[in-house]
């Protein structure tokens, strides 16, 4: 079996590399923040996990990040043991020196994904993307799905249908997210969107797992931006 230490970070870093819409997303959701910054990188809001062989050429190549303490959130301090818990054994959590002081190209694999990850059918195939739900009120991507760059989507897929190769576990990580997924809308009585590999956008039945062809600009806005045209 293949190793992820064996793939080349960097060259991975540069082929996952286009923005995920046309315009700075970060402008568009701060103001709706506190604290003043885009909700994705706030960690009162979310902690970037990585891959630890991707943190061993972070930590050669940039002073951006460090290990993620606990005690980095002004508002709600918190023990980092529940949620290294979380993650897979292979990843660490991270914090990094703020989005002013952001190197693009040292962004992490988690950073470049976001708001997005892997979707996995229970027949194991990985069919697009799928949007972190417990991000959908402040996330202003989740309400501009229409918005996504088709090269952003085809280099997602691509950077993961490596990592799936090199990693097989990692699939099956990425399988039980979904699952997850699933059973969230479950309880929500409602259909779940996946931006399909073949460049099509569904609506995902929780249940049966049949995928609807939608119409991308007329799916439903969140939180915060409900009201925005």
């Amino acid at each position: 079996m293949n190793r992820l230490s064996d793939i080349d970070i960097q060259r991975l870093y540069n082929q996952f590399d286009s923005p995920v819409v046309g315009l700075d997303c970060g402008r568009m959701c701060a103001p709706y923040n506190p604290h003043n910054k885009p909700f994705c990188c706030d960690i009162c809001e979310a902690v970037p996990a990585v891959y630890y062989q991707e943190w061993k050429y972070l930590r050669r190549e940039t002073n951006l990040w460090h290990p993620w303490r606990g005690d980095e959130c002004n508002v709600n301090p918190e023990d980092p043991a529940p949620l290294q818990a979380e993650i897979p054994e292979n990843m660490l959590l991270l914090a990094c020196l703020g989005p002013r002081s952001c190197q693009r190209e040292y962004r992490a694999v988690s950073c470049r994904q976001f708001p997005f990850f892997p979707y996995i059918a229970s027949d194991g195939r990985f069919l697009g993307l799928a949007y972190y739900w417990e991000f959908e009120d402040t996330c202003w991507v989740v309400s501009n799905l229409d918005q996504v760059l088709a090269d952003y989507r085809r280099e997602f897929v691509q950077a993961y249908d490596e990592i799936f190769s090199y990693w097989p576990d990692e699939l099956g990580s990425y399988a039980s997210l979904s699952e997850q997924m699933r059973s969230f809308y479950i309880g929500e009585r409602r259909r779940a969107t996946i931006l399909h590999r073949n460049g099509g956008c569904y609506q995902l039945s929780p249940y049966s797992e049949r995928l609807k062809l939608a119409k991308i600009d007329r799916l439903p806005r969140f939180g915060f931006y409900k009201k925005e045209k």
